[in-house]
């Protein structure tokens, strides 16, 4: 019997290292690994030891027996990974981690963010040289986008912050929630205090269509709805009219196969999350009936994951709708597919889009319509969304890479709502470089680069806002590996000015600026108010959506019992 990795998978690679026969592919220091869309486990060379499964933090892998009917195929997923890709010579050499001599003093770093690129840094750091690291973050919570961004009817991805609640228990690592840096403190003060800063603030902002109509009530960002139903504070008092049959979403990544999961799944098969209560009584409401995603290319460049894209067979109530004559390839893309090189991933995808067109809807299901080949070219409405526009597209190919070109065969879908999720986006980040057209921060490797072309000393990024808006969640350690490995060596090399400010220095500095700074024990006080609302209904938390709130929870930290 063999262990087998399913949708879950955030592609951290911890299960990597564990393997006793390194059986697990593909492996950080592999070029496939950095698009792969999850790991997977040679069935011919696993011993079924479940050291893997141990060391997954989000539950992602299975004994192949225990399988559930939903995650069954993930068996032959894992083997037929293999049958392109043998596993080949194991045990490469690895070249040990650079750790700094101890008479260099303690370490101390400042990161700017507390989501996954953030807390993966800060456990690297305290692993590789037991560093004293201070988290900021301008929300009163931790965890990023696994708090704010992961579909709530995907709880096992968030376990992930189990391991950074074990290894953050000590005092190597401080929180320094609700404080926004610029504001409360600036960079030169956090430089003040630490050898180094780190930035991960991921990418907050997102990518807009450029069509008209684009604002008008009733269109909204993908992004917004997300944390609105997530029950990010700063999105809570938002409205979306759910009161017409039918949602358009413009794109068909995971983040648009969530929102239109979240728009059609029964509000019971919600309410045992931890969606944002306003959300689940919005969602009763609801009157969608269908919800058609447009994809501005053909099914072989679909956005989506297959895992994702296979998953949405499993939903009750709810059909996956194709037209078969959507899945009509050219012969550019017909090759690629016949390509013995082609691989399972995208086999995959298309296998599922033929499977999908050739089911018998049932009238009294809810639909996910998949559109390909489409550009939004406008949104209607007298005083709000009343319908969207949208060409028809043809593929070319322009310099090896399959392009989208519009046609002059339009089309319009009535609807009330409209959601771009295009993409996500980085916004500038104060007293550093960016760069417009990526929407990153200018780096090599993590090292923050200048105007003058030369790494600004002590200035660090990673995750989205380094490397840009792609990757899970996993994605995060191996990047900020990276990052960690170059600051480590700038430290031992001399290049790092020692801080002349201490940890009690920075600590009395923050209260000062900003008294409601939100600590571990504060955090932990609004966890344990969270659990414990959802315990009476069987919920893993009921979150709190409103600043003030999340703040006296926080405060029953500071009083005496």
């Amino acid at each position: 019997m063999a262990y087998v990795i399913t949708q879950r998978c955030c592609n951290d690679a911890t299960c990597v290292a564990e393997c006793p026969v390194d059986c697990i592919r593909p492996r950080p220091d592999h070029p496939e690994f950095a698009t792969a869309e999850m790991l997977y486990i040679d069935p011919d060379t696993c011993i079924d030891c479940g050291a893997c499964a141990d060391a997954c933090p989000v539950e992602a892998i299975f004994p192949e027996d225990s399988l559930t009917a939903s995650l069954a195929r993930f068996r032959d997923i894992n083997a037929t990974y293999f049958q392109h890709h043998p596993l080949g010579p194991t045990f490469d050499s690895i070249v040990p981690a650079m750790r700094p001599p101890k008479d260099l003093g303690t370490l101390r770093v400042a990161i700017v963010g507390a989501g996954p690129a953030a807390c993966y840094a800060a456990d690297e750091l305290r692993r590789r040289c037991g560093a004293e690291v201070e988290i900021f973050d301008k929300l009163p919570t931790p965890w990023g986008l696994v708090r704010a961004g992961v579909a709530p009817d995907h709880p096992g991805t968030k376990t992930v912050t189990r391991l950074f609640e074990s290894a953050f228990r000590g005092d190597a690592v401080g929180f320094h929630l609700n404080v926004e840096v610029g504001k409360h403190i600036s960079h030169e003060e956090l430089m003040v205090h630490h050898h180094a800063v780190l930035y991960a603030v991921g990418a907050s902002s997102d990518r807009r269509m450029g069509v008209p109509g684009e604002d008008l009530p009733g269109s909204h960002s993908a992004t917004e709805f997300v944390a609105w139903y997530n029950g990010h504070p700063d999105y809570a008092d938002r409205v979306f009219d759910l009161s017409g049959p039918r949602a358009v979403i413009v794109g068909n990544g995971n983040v648009a196969l969530d929102v239109a999961r979240v728009l059609t799944v029964s509000p019971d098969a919600l309410a045992g999350t931890d969606i944002a209560d306003h959300a689940l009584a919005a969602l009763r409401d609801s009157n969608i009936r269908e919800v058609v995603l447009l994809g501005r290319r053909g099914p072989l460049q679909a956005a989506y994951t297959g895992p994702e894209f296979m998953a949405l067979r499993h939903l009750d109530g709810v059909d996956v709708i194709i037209d078969e004559a959507d899945l009509a390839l050219d012969p550019l893309d017909r090759a690629v597919l016949d390509n013995p090189d082609a691989g399972p991933s995208l086999r995959l995808k298309y296998a599922l889009a033929e499977e999908y067109a050739g089911d018998r809807a049932d009238p009294g299901n809810k639909r996910i319509v998949f559109r390909y080949l489409t550009s939004p070219t406008g949104i209607h409405g007298s005083d709000r969304v009343e319908s969207i526009e949208f060409a028809h597209n043809e593929l070319v190919d322009r310099d090896g890479q399959r392009m989208a070109r519009a046609t002059d065969r339009v089309e319009r879908l009535e609807t009330g709502l409209v959601l771009r999720s295009i993409g996500y986006r980085g916004a500038a980040v104060a007293d550093l470089p960016f760069d417009e057209a990526r929407g990153v921060v200018p780096n090599e490797r993590g090292r923050v680069i200048g105007a003058d072309g030369f790494p600004i000393v002590g200035v660090y990024v990673s995750g989205w806002i380094k490397r840009g808006p792609r990757g899970v969640i996993g994605s995060n350690r191996v990047d900020s590996a990276e990052t960690v490995e170059h600051l480590v060596a700038d430290f031992v090399a001399g290049r790092l000015t020692a801080p002349t400010g201490d940890r009690v220095a920075l600590t009395a500095l923050v209260d000062e600026r900003q008294p409601d700074v939100v600590d571990r024990a504060g955090w932990k006080a609004i966890d344990l108010a969270e659990q414990a609302a959802g315990t009476p209904d069987g919920r893993p938390r009921v979150k709190l959506t409103d600043h003030d709130d999340l703040l006296d929870a926080a405060r029953t930290a500071k009083v005496p019992s």
